[in-house]
């Protein structure tokens, strides 16, 4: 099976050994830099989600991986491709069938969230927000910083007994009166 390359950049997942997400991913890298690969391969993403997580009695935010064995590349496949990334330490190969590569439906991409969707907003400095969305869910906060190009606020919220500043997307608060 030939595939054309594609003109437009997807995303895609690669298989690891287990514990190696973070070596596999520098490993890419580095082969990307070594064959001149950045205008074909554009970013390289370990799946990770912050949780909440008690520990003798105490509570700590903490980022884990949430697709342990897993990263998402974002780029431009080609045929000539697929000896460099499969041949790249830690990576066991391409999640597809028969192991060629299969690109992430643009759902699936929303749903991982990556790509920044541009979200228009009337949120401002100084705003009660409800967090409706992820480990801090239910929260209530104050916004302290809107980043309209990004698609991100800052927002202080109480927690383990002080204030913190967690940086949220526009989509995971919603607006108090």
């Amino acid at each position: 099976m030939i595939m054309e390359h594609s003109k437009e950049p997807k995303w895609y997942v690669l298989h690891t050994f287990s514990g190696y997400e973070n070596v596999a991913k520098e490993n890419l890298e580095t082969v990307v830099d070594k064959f001149n690969l950045q205008d074909r391969i554009f970013e390289i993403v370990i799946p990770e989600e912050d949780v909440i997580e008690e520990k003798n009695g105490k509570k700590k935010l903490v980022t884990r991986k949430s697709m342990p064995c897993y990263l998402l590349v974002k780029m431009i496949y080609g045929d000539d491709l697929w000896h460099n990334i499969t041949r790249t330490r830690g990576i066991t190969g391409f999640v597809g069938p028969k192991g060629r590569p299969l690109a992430l439906t643009e759902d699936e991409v929303i749903k991982l969230r990556l790509e920044k969707i541009k979200v228009e907003t009337d949120l401002e400095v100084g705003n009660k927000v409800e967090i409706v969305e992820g480990p801090l869910d239910k929260m209530v906060g104050t916004v302290v910083s809107v980043d309209p190009d990004a698609g991100v606020l800052t927002v202080t919220v109480e927690m383990f007994g002080r204030e913190n500043n967690v940086e949220l997307e526009f989509g995971q608060v919603r607006k108090i009166d």
